[in-house]
C-alpha cells in the first residue's frame, strides 16, 4: 500500500512541474469585474503551458497557469469555468492563451492584417471587442463588459 501511494504522489508532483522555454517580462495592466492589475508581469510559456505571473513592487501577488485547466490562487478551473467568474461566460474557453501569446481570437474573425500585426473587431450582442496585436504590445478592450488587458514589452 506505501508503495502505491509513493507512486501515485511521485505522478502527481512529477506533472506539476513546467519547465517553460520562453520567460518574458512584460508590462501588464487587467481590468476585468474581478481582476484589477498595472504592474510588471513575467508571461512563461512552453509548447503546452502558459503561465501568467503578476508583480507589485516587486512582490509576486497573483499566478495564473494555464494548461488544459486554469489555475489561480483559489484553486483550478475549466477554462470556460475562468471565463465565467473572472472574464465573460460568452468568451472562448481559449481566449485568455491566445491574448496572453498575441495569438487571434474567435478564429481569427475579422482579422485584417496590419504592417507590424493584426487587428480583430468583433461586435455582437455579447461583446464589443477591439483587439490589437504589434510586435510591441497586446490591446484587448471589450467595450460592452467594461475588460481590458493590455500587454506591453518592457524594452
Amino acid at each position: 500500500m506505501k508503495n502505491i501511494l509513493f507512486l501515485f504522489t511521485l505522478f502527481f508532483t512529477a506533472c506539476s512541474i513546467k519547465n517553460y522555454t520562453h520567460t518574458q517580462t512584460k508590462i501588464i495592466m487587467i481590468k476585468s469585474p474581478k481582476l484589477k492589475f498595472a504592474d510588471l508581469g513575467f508571461v512563461r510559456n512552453s509548447d503546452k503551458n502558459i503561465e501568467l505571473e503578476l508583480f507589485i513592487a516587486g512582490k509576486s501577488i497573483q499566478k495564473i497557469s494555464i494548461n488544459h485547466l486554469i489555475c489561480v490562487d483559489d484553486g483550478c478551473m475549466s477554462k470556460g469555468g475562468f471565463n465565467k467568474e473572472y472574464l465573460n461566460e460568452n468568451y472562448p474557453h481559449d481566449i485568455l492563451q491566445n491574448i496572453l501569446l498575441g495569438k487571434s481570437i474567435y478564429d481569427a474573425k475579422g482579422m485584417i492584417k496590419t504592417l507590424d500585426g493584426f487587428e480583430q473587431k468583433i461586435t455582437n450582442s455579447h461583446v464589443q471587442i477591439i483587439y490589437k496585436v504589434t510586435q510591441n504590445s497586446i490591446e484587448f478592450k471589450d467595450k460592452q463588459n467594461r475588460i481590458i488587458f493590455i500587454i506591453k514589452n518592457t524594452e
